[in-house]
């Protein structure tokens, strides 16, 4: 079966890659724009978001490519207003914004922290806070969270603001599922688990745990219960469907997409 989103508007916050490759936010923009729907890329780099509308355009779809900074609430405020100027509607919101910034409770300091907490979850609090108004006037649409398995499972203390906003993006889906069903309003969250996309290769401190990339990706590999890291293109094609008709009964999941890691108990 393939899952058509033709006619639907989807508003992707964090488009773009953070390096060369395939992102999950970058892959979950071409998918939208295969499956059928238009697509407005937002990116805080213009650059990367340009990147993937000039790959969805090369494929025959159709993308609009802004800058927006999650953090601050006028600039998601001019995306959401952008979105609805040109297009008149947001079927589906993807929410792909998300920092790994390391660090324990005792060596994190505080502005790190805010930072951590700014991007990773008050990012989707204010996106909500502008799309939700849009959803109830027309009565339905689809809000996907990308979250992550460090929500469900603790592996280190050196990436407790990770965890914990991750954790708090879940119950914001969640929270949110229930409060707008009644309003044709979904809300699910992704949760990969170890993933081979470029944002790894941009966390230093992980990478400085290994003797080098390749050693990461070997040591990462042997950690998933397939022998081998997931790709953007599974958080992709799970956020398609999580989009599409199908599945129009799937509210408030939590969607591990990890190969069964969060199945393990270590």
């Amino acid at each position: 079966m393939t899952f058509k989103l033709d006619g639907k508007v989807a508003l992707v916050f964090g488009a773009g890659s953070c390096g060369p490759g395939w992102g999950n936010g970058k892959a979950a923009a071409v998918a939208y724009a295969r499956a059928g729907a238009t697509v407005i890329a937002v990116d805080l780099d213009i650059d990367r978001a340009n990147e993937t509308r000039s790959i969805i355009e090369k494929e025959g779809g159709s993308c609009l490519a802004l800058k927006a900074d999650v953090t601050q609430a006028s600039e998601i405020e001019e995306a959401v207003a952008k979105t609805m100027s040109t297009h008149g509607r947001i079927s589906i919101l993807h929410n792909n914004v998300g920092i790994g910034d390391m660090g324990n409770p005792i060596d994190l300091s505080e502005s790190e922290w805010d930072h951590i907490f700014a991007a990773n979850l008050k990012s989707g609090f204010l996106i909500c806070k502008h799309v939700l108004p849009i959803m109830i006037e027309q009565k339905g649409g689809v809000i996907t969270n990308i979250s992550s398995v460090a929500s469900l499972r603790v592996r280190s203390a050196e990436l407790i603001g990770y965890n914990v906003t991750k954790a708090g993006l879940n119950h914001l889906t969640r929270t949110i599922a229930v409060g707008y069903a009644d309003k044709g309003i979904r809300a699910n969250a992704i949760l990969p688990g170890l993933m081979n996309t470029p944002m790894i290769y941009q966390v230093r401190e992980l990478v400085e745990q290994f003797d080098d990339e390749e050693a990461m990706v070997r040591a990462r590999d042997a950690q998933s219960p397939t022998g081998k890291m997931g790709d953007a293109w599974d958080v992709a094609h799970a956020a398609v469907f999580l989009a599409s008709d199908e599945a129009k009964y799937i509210n408030g999941v939590l969607l591990p997409v990890d190969g069964g890691l969060s199945c393990m108990t270590v």
